[in-house]
């Protein structure tokens, strides 16, 4: 089933999702385990007239610095990466992680100032994505531990990336060109609305949006895709949710999160694992206790939790939040050194309301647009 999977990746990342143009400069980045796809993507760019650079890591290196670097090390923002940031035309990053639980037992405080050291990359990343000036895509190649965080073998994770990236179809970008039009419907309904009520299970909230899209996520930014978002407005997020998956976050595991929100801050929170991480995030900065982003998942081809923020975002028939930093699509105007996506089901009786009509229900859109 998954032959030719990393040219069949490569030729849809580089035609449909960022299409590569003769003398862009194309960053790739990766570890060592996605050598498959980084060799394939390179080809590609290279067929298609481009400069290719890949930037790949070897194991451990990560964890070494977290646990050896200095105060002043950590707060160090890495010039190379800030320059490939500020040059890059298009910038491919690739998840294939050699350990999913390499930093957990590093402390959080350490994981923080790190994180406050790159907020200059952060902050530049931001900006070109907002005058969009910067062509960019995540995406995951299989590896030993990703398949074990997903609780699966490696042919079987596999399958799983490859069916999720509809690279089983027999035209791959002609699906994920019908996709988005189906989506668009959706944004389009949404447009002109301003008031979103989100009952279930687990979840009792309420937040304003007007003036403020719903964006569709079609295989452009990331692959695989599947997700409509928007951005509340800052201070008119109410309510509670505990949330029914666990989350992966800076190489720590989180779960039983369950947040309290007033007038659009986090005011409670707590965690049945990774207490203390969640809290020293949400003290990161003054925009970590805000909601930069609300969306809806609807990849119906990812059914299952892997541990894996790329995939599970995407579940159809969930929705997730970020805490953090908005996205300049949406228009919101939250700051922060974390953009952090935490998801929950709404398959069981799960509601959307817009305007005081009901539009999504037990996983499903009543409204199709």
């Amino acid at each position: 089933m998954t032959d030719n999977f990393a040219p069949k990746l490569a030729r849809v990342l580089t035609e449909y999702s960022c299409p590569v143009q003769k003398g862009d400069f194309v960053v790739i980045t990766s570890t060592t385990e996605a050598a498959p796809l980084l060799e394939a993507l390179y080809e590609a760019v290279l067929a298609r007239g481009g400069h290719p650079v890949v930037q790949a890591s070897i194991p451990n290196l990560g964890e070494i610095f977290l646990r050896s670097a200095s105060n002043e090390q950590l707060a160090f923002c890495d010039p190379i990466t800030l320059y490939t940031i500020e040059k890059a035309d298009v910038l491919f990053q690739i998840i294939a992680p050699f350990n999913t639980r390499s930093r957990s037992q590093i402390p959080a405080e350490r994981i923080a100032k790190s994180q406050q050291g790159s907020r200059p990359v952060m902050e530049k990343y931001m900006s070109r994505l907002h005058d969009q000036s910067l062509r960019w895509n995540i995406t995951a190649w299989p590896t030993q531990a990703s398949a074990q965080e997903a609780e699966m073998g490696l042919k079987a994770y596999s399958e799983f990336i490859y069916n999720a990236c509809a690279l089983d179809q027999d035209d791959p970008i002609a699906f994920w060109q019908a996709f988005q039009d189906r989506q668009m419907k959706l944004a389009d309904w949404l447009d002109g609305k301003s008031h979103a009520e989100v009952r279930g299970p687990g979840i009792e909230m309420s937040f304003d949006f007007t003036g403020r899209p719903w964006v569709s996520c079609h295989g452009t930014v990331n692959f695989p895709d599947g997700e409509i978002f928007t951005s509340p407005i800052e201070d008119t997020v109410n309510g509670h949710v505990a949330f029914s998956y666990p989350t992966m976050h800076g190489g720590r595991e989180v779960s039983g999160i369950k947040l309290q929100f007033k007038d659009g801050r986090v005011v409670d929170a707590s965690a049945a694992k990774g207490e203390e991480y969640l809290l020293a995030q949400l003290d990161i900065d003054e925009g970590a206790r805000t909601l930069g982003e609300f969306a809806i998942g609807t990849n119906m081809g990812i059914q299952r939790f892997t541990g894996q923020t790329l995939f599970d975002e995407k579940i159809g028939g969930s929705i997730h939040m970020a805490l953090g930093e908005s996205i300049a699509e949406s228009k919101g105007v939250n700051k922060s050194a974390i953009h952090w996506d935490i998801v929950h089901s709404m398959r069981d009786g799960g509601e959307i309301w817009i305007d005081g009509e009901l539009f999504y229900q037990s996983g499903k859109f009543v409204i199709e647009g």
